[in-house]
């Protein structure tokens, strides 16, 4: 069977709308694409999760190379999440291949968490600037070491999460990232959360390839419709107002994170 007939249009087109989400925003890689593939399309959850993993990582890959070549990322920062993340990431996953990722219990956890994570994707997307707002006289005090300590640890966060549902890494990474380096530029915070996002889904991506949840017919589909998509985007990123978008995008998560939540 030649790559043509495993191609599936719908997904290839999905992958376009979420790749350009992704580029624009930072947003919307798992946020979109994991309950996307759930609930519209019936699929597995942790096939989901795991398929949206690599898929995630190979789409931010093309995201980050364009990030890098505009100066938009601080590698300093991508270091301290990855400390945090990667080994957490592979905990996690070592829990799930204990409980079994296909099984009922873990199938239940695997959607509970997507749908909790959803909901504070959400509330991140809804409440950031109150958050940057208020919190900003806190973070500003605080010394060198204790932002690095505190980044490790969401980026330990983030690897359980993600790990978990595909979720995260975008805008619940990015509004705490611009709570704890509050004079960084916005377009610097999203260049770094999608720099970090690369491994950090690629070894989480890499585990559930392990446990035997990938879909690669559907992942090829996804990357021929998003690379194009995050590449071209991440071109207007600095240049688009994206208030609108946000708003939009956390009212169908908060939809979304409640059905699979409860």
């Amino acid at each position: 069977m030649s790559l043509l007939h495993l191609v599936q249009l719908p997904f290839v087109a999905s992958g376009l709308v979420v790749g350009a989400l992704v580029g624009l925003t930072g947003v919307g890689g798992g946020s979109l694409m994991t309950p996307l593939l759930v609930l519209l399309f019936g699929i597995h959850p942790a096939t989901a999760v795991g398929t949206d993993l690599l898929y995630a990582g190979l789409t931010k890959l093309s995201g980050s190379t364009v990030h890098s070549l505009h100066g938009s990322i601080e590698w300093r920062v991508v270091r301290r999440l990855a400390l945090g993340s990667a080994p957490m990431a592979v905990v996690t996953l070592l829990a799930l291949k204990y409980f079994g990722a296909a099984h009922g219990e873990a199938n239940s956890a695997i959607t509970t968490t997507l749908g909790v994570a959803l909901l504070l994707t959400s509330a991140s997307l809804l409440f950031r600037p109150w958050l940057v707002t208020k919190s900003r006289p806190f973070f500003e005090r605080l010394s060198d070491s204790q932002i690095a300590v505190a980044t490790v640890a969401l980026g330990a966060a983030l690897g359980v999460l993600v790990s978990i549902s595909s979720v995260g890494a975008g805008a619940i990474g990015v509004t705490v990232l611009l709570m704890l380096y509050p004079k960084m530029s916005t377009l610097r915070i999203v260049g770094s959360d999608i720099a970090h996002a690369v491994p950090l889904t690629l070894i989480a991506g890499g585990g559930h390839w392990v446990l035997g949840s990938i879909d690669w017919p559907l992942l090829l589909s996804l990357l021929i419709g998003s690379v194009p998509g995050v590449a071209i985007a991440s071109h207007f990123a600095g240049r688009v107002p994206d208030r609108a978008l946000r708003t939009l995008l956390a009212a169908t998560l908060m939809l979304v994170g409640g059905r699979l939540a409860f």
